[in-house]
């Protein structure tokens, strides 16, 4: 039996519908065969109203890459106090397909369209309890103020501040 590992529509389609029927509207596929592998690497489906905290990861070795495989996403990348400093549009259309995001660099990410998966690599080991950085501008993940914070990510200009908590 073959130890190759694909990627192919067959393997987009059930992970895309996996996302869509998830709670959360995100679901991974990882390549990475344990959490503790030096070198993280998956694919991250994610539906439009899924809501990714920003967050960082800390350490100088804590870089991030993806490259967006099908559909299109906005990254968004805030100063510490939350005023936005860039948006990116990563689209497996172009003319953006990548990004690597420096460590210590506090983002986030906003599907904006069905079916959108990015590849993402990163170093290892992946342990929960530190892999992110939560900004504490922003809500958790589930709290009734992540609504408005997605609207303000869908429509952010450069150098405005997020909704207040």
């Amino acid at each position: 039996m073959s130890k190759l590992k694909y990627l192919n529509s067959k393997e987009l389609g059930k992970l895309t519908e996996s996302a869509a029927s998830s709670k959360r509207l995100r679901a991974n596929l990882n390549f990475h065969p344990q959490p503790e592998d030096t070198v993280q690497r998956f694919c991250n489906a994610m539906e439009p109203g899924t809501f990714i905290r920003p967050h960082r990861h800390r350490g100088i070795d804590k870089w991030e890459f993806m490259i967006a495989v099908q559909g299109a996403a906005l990254l968004l990348i805030f100063a510490a106090d939350g005023k936005l400093e860039e948006r990116l549009r990563l689209s497996s259309d172009g003319p953006n397909f990548g990004i690597e995001i420096p460590a210590d660099t506090w983002h986030s990410l906003f599907a904006l369209e069905s079916g959108t998966v990015l590849f993402e690599f990163k170093q290892g080991p992946y342990t929960p309890t530190s892999d992110k950085d939560f900004a504490a501008w922003a809500p958790k993940e589930g709290d009734s103020s992540t609504n408005s914070f997605l609207q303000w990510f869908e429509t952010a200009t450069i150098g405005s501040m997020p909704p207040p908590l």
